[in-house]
């Protein structure tokens, strides 16, 4: 498979698939959680709020690792590992521009100051169990 047909697979995973497990680091061992997940292009964006240990977890260490695109029965499905780098944003306009009504379960409103974003740009990503094929990892 091309790098460009590889990109358009990871792409394809990512868009179909909004639920996978972010993990990040709690004194130096993982700390996973399951997430909601919007994308442009490769970056990821997943809603927060302020006062949860993962903000605490990446604020001492932006390392995190995602799993996305395993569901169904599983034995079949590809799925994507990411790792990369997460940064915190407050920024009014990339929280409105992924508010979603959903999110009123857990926030006010997108002015909600407990309403954050973490921002995940990839370093690395894998694409696994593709039809028996051995990972496949997209340059970036």
């Amino acid at each position: 498979m091309s790098q460009n047909q590889l990109k358009e697979k990871v792409l394809n995973i990512i868009r179909d698939h909004k639920i996978g497990v972010l993990s990040s680091v709690e004194n130096n061992k993982p700390h996973s959680r399951y997430m909601t997940f919007f994308n442009e292009e490769l970056t990821l964006y997943t809603p927060t709020n302020a006062n949860t240990e993962k903000i605490d977890e990446i604020e001492k260490n932006p390392n995190v690792h995602i799993l996305i695109g395993y569901e169904n029965e599983g034995l079949g499905d590809s799925y994507l590992e990411i790792l990369g780098t997460s940064k915190i944003s407050d920024s009014q306009e990339l929280k409105d521009k992924l508010w979603n009504e959903s999110f009123e379960n857990w926030f006010d409103s997108p002015n909600d100051p407990n309403y954050l974003i973490l921002q995940i740009k990839p370093e690395s990503i894998r694409l696994m169990n593709n039809n028996g094929q051995p990972p496949q990892e997209l340059t970036l």
